[in-house]
Order: C-alpha cells, then sequence, then structure tokens
C-alpha cells in the first residue's frame, strides 16, 4: 500500500496499512475523551432538574438552549393534520413512498413465537409482545429529518406499540420544522412534544405533569442527547448510543470520480464531526477525488459544515488490493459502507462488520437514508463490531414460556437437585424433591 500524491487539504492520506489502520481507529473514537466527562456532568445536571421540576424545568431549559419557551409543550394532533395537508404534492408523495417501503421491509423482521413440546412432552416457547410506549427523539438544529421520523415510528408501529410519544425541538420560531410534523402524521404519530436535547430524554424516562414516561427511547441526537441516553439506561431500554455520521467508500477501478466525491460528501454535510472515507485499489481515482469534492463545494449550501469534517475526519488510502480494503473497513467496522466495485456482491462476503453495506455504483447511501426500506439507524463509532440496526424488536420484548409435566420433572429433576446441591442452594433442591416424592 502507498499514498495517493495529496491534491488538497481536505482529505489526510497515509503510507501504509498500519498507519490506515491507526487512523481509522482514531476516527472511530472522535468523540472521546476529556469533553465526554465535562458535557456527561452537564447532563446530570439537566437530567436531575427534570427529575425534580418536571415541566417547568422543560420550559426553563429550552428558553436556555434554544431561546424559546414551548407553552404549551404539546403540538395539538390536529396540527400535525394541517402540516401534512400543506406539504407540496411531490413532497407528499415522496414521503409516502418511503413510508410504503419502510413499512413493507420491516412487515419482514417480525419475529415468531416459539413453541416446541420437549422430548417429555414439556412446552418450551419464547413470546414476543410489544412496549406499551415507545418514545421517539428526532432531532433538529443544523437540519430537519422527517426521514428519521417514518424510520423510528413505522418499526414501533409495525411491533403493535399503542402509544408512540415524540419529542423534537423547537425551531427559532418556536415550532418544530413543517415536514417533520407532517411526517408524524403520515406514521401515526399524534403525540408530539416542543423540547429536544437532553432534557427531552429526561422527561421521557422519568415524565413529567405533561410528558409521559415510556419503555423505550429511539432516536439519534447530539452529544448531549447521546449522554442523556447512555444515563437513563436500565431505568429505559435505549436503541444504541448514536455518535457522528460516517461513511466508508471501497472503489476500484470501474468506479466514478464524481459519484464517489458525490457520496463522501453526502457524509460530510451532516457534521463537523461527520467522516467520510476512501479505501481504493485505483490510484488514478485516488487522484481524481480530491479535485471532484473541491468543484461540487463550489457554492454548496453547507460549505462550512462539510469541508471541518473533511479537514478533520476525511481520508483516502490507496490499497494494495480489495483484500486490503476490506480488512481495513472491518477495523474501522462503518456505519454506512459503499462497495463501488467490479463485483460487489463478492467483495461484500468478505466484510465482517458494517452497519449497512451499499451494493454497487447504482447504490448511493442517500437511497438508505430515506427510502431503501432497511433502517437508517445503524451503529456508529466502530459499534457496528456488535450491534446492527434499529429494527421491530427494539420495540419488542420476549417472554419465555415454561411448561412441565410430571414425567418431564421426574425425566430431568434428579439432574437439577444435583446441580442445585452444586451450588450450595438447600431450597432449590427441595423444591424439585417435594414434588418427585
Amino acid at each position: 500500500m502507498t499514498a495517493c500524491p495529496p491534491q488538497t487539504p481536505l482529505l489526510t492520506t497515509l503510507l501504509d496499512a498500519d498507519a490506515a489502520g491507526e487512523r481509522l481507529e482514531a476516527i472511530a473514537q472522535r468523540t472521546g475523551g476529556d469533553r465526554l466527562s465535562t458535557e456527561a456532568a452537564s447532563v446530570t445536571a439537566i437530567l436531575e432538574q427534570v427529575q425534580r421540576d418536571g415541566d417547568e424545568a422543560l420550559l426553563a431549559l429550552t428558553e436556555q438552549f434554544d431561546g424559546v419557551r414551548p407553552d404549551p409543550l404539546a403540538i395539538p394532533p390536529e396540527r400535525l393534520a394541517e402540516a401534512w395537508q400543506a406539504c407540496p404534492r411531490p413532497l407528499q408523495q415522496a414521503l409516502e413512498l418511503a413510508h410504503e417501503r419502510i413499512e413493507a421491509f420491516h412487515r419482514q423482521q417480525r419475529p415468531q413465537d416459539l413453541d416446541i413440546t420437549g422430548p417429555h412432552g414439556e412446552r418450551l416457547g419464547r413470546r414476543w409482545r410489544p412496549v406499551e410506549r415507545a418514545g421517539l427523539y428526532v432531532p433538529g438544529g443544523r437540519a430537519s429529518y422527517p426521514s428519521t421520523v417514518l424510520m423510528n415510528a413505522v418499526p414501533a408501529r409495525v411491533a403493535g406499540v399503542e402509544r408512540l410519544v415524540m419529542v423534537t425541538p423547537p425551531g427559532p420560531g418556536g415550532e418544530p420544522n413543517a415536514t417533520v410534523l407532517a411526517a408524524a402524521h403520515l406514521a401515526g404519530v399524534r403525540e408530539v412534544y416542543r423540547v429536544g436535547g437532553a432534557q427531552a430524554i429526561a422527561a421521557l424516562a422519568f415524565g413529567t405533569e405533561t410528558i409521559p414516561r415510556v419503555d423505550v427511547i429511539s432516536g439519534p441526537g447530539n452529544l448531549y442527547v447521546t449522554l442523556a441516553k447512555k444515563a437513563v439506561y436500565g431505568r429505559v431500554a435505549i436503541d444504541s448510543l448514536a455518535g457522528p455520521s460516517e461513511v466508508l467508500v471501497i472503489a476500484d477501478h470501474t468506479a466514478d470520480a464524481e459519484h464517489v466525491a458525490a457520496d463522501l460528501l453526502a457524509q460530510a454535510e451532516h457534521d463537523p464531526l461527520a467522516a467520510a472515507i476512501l479505501l481504493t485499489t485505483s490510484e488514478a481515482l485516488a487522484a481524481a477525488v480530491p479535485a471532484a469534492l473541491e468543484a461540487q463545494l463550489a457554492g454548496h449550501p453547507r460549505a462550512a459544515i462539510t469541508r471541518q469534517a473533511l479537514q478533520d475526519w476525511g481520508l483516502i488510502v490507496l490499497c494494495d488490493s480489495l483484500d486490503t480494503a476490506a480488512r481495513l473497513s472491518d477495523r474501522f467496522a462503518p456505519e454506512h459502507l459503499e462497495l463501488q466495485v467490479e463485483h460487489p456482491e463478492a467483495l461484500a462476503d468478505r466484510i465482517q462488520h458494517a452497519g449497512a453495506i451499499f451494493l454497487g455504483a447504482w447504490t448511493p447511501e442517500a437511497v438508505g437514508d430515506y427510502l431503501a426500506g432497511p433502517n437508517h439507524t445503524l451503529p456508529t463509532s466502530g459499534t457496528a463490531r456488535f450491534a446492527g440496526a434499529l429494527s421491530v424488536e427494539t420495540f419488542l420484548r420476549h417472554t419465555s414460556l415454561i411448561g412441565f409435566n410430571r414425567q418431564a420433572l421426574e425425566a430431568t429433576g434428579p439432574a437439577a437437585i444435583t446441580l442445585a446441591e452444586s451450588e450450595g442452594l438447600h431450597s432449590h433442591a427441595e423444591s424439585v424433591r417435594r414434588r418427585l416424592g
């Protein structure tokens, strides 16, 4: 492996596989360090304030952080319907198509109950049931995300959750983005509150006079939201601890530099902490992509954010083979992995760790963000090594079913007694022994 010659200050280039691997690990951990402990203390104070003061804390904190006092907190359902009706028809159609495809895919995910008969006639099973209330966090800030509404609300509804409680920050005028409200109406959400940040997570976890306590919280957010979700885990379930977005593109000689550059920019425009990485076996492509990035940044409406992300967390590595690229990708375990290569399915078989894999030149990551069908809430910061996408199961819990008859207990009871006695648990053994006489 050799470095591609630097063409622009936007992207870091590296000399060998070991150096590339170390840089990738550093990018994956880009939100760690001293800042976490400092911000965690601030988040703890917010959580305690909301738990103590309820709605009044939400109003005061939202006024402090967002510059508006959202009184009342709740947005009436008729306002959601009005937002939907006010949507231009092409946008309605796009949201409807996305909703249809996301719902169809997630309906295939619902797990089946398990009910089997053991060797002695005993009943053994597992039963799935939805949680009663789900909290959906939809971020605001630098952009609005109606797609996040669909990606969280649809699997919750498919799971059968009866009550969906959505929180989203108020905009500068005190109202959340109108398209976000329209998407909520389309997805069947009728309970929306104008509050964001760590205080919104606290409200969902503890409950206030207005916002009900929920059983599971899903949805991405900024560092404060993530730290708040981490802090309340155990009191409620959470979907994941989402970090800044990231894309890794593996490309060979068949890839188009303009397409690769566009896909890197599509991730970098999210956030100054977003990561955009290219691993390629083509020296020509490695040389062409930086220039394509510069050209596409001309007049870009989010150029400052995008440029900062590329300067800090952009990377191009010229690899000696696709096997090397696959190994480096697995070391990073990307949220989004694009395979812009001649034979993407074969390369996908070699990949072990990725939140989502996008196969071939005609599959930009953006289709996964909006309407492909699989969920776009994915593991970040290397957690694809052990975690997967938000799914219908996020909003379900399973219960084991065990039903022994006398024959089954007589056949297995002596072994249970032996095991209980080996652990020194006398009454465990007696509870079986007394039934066997």
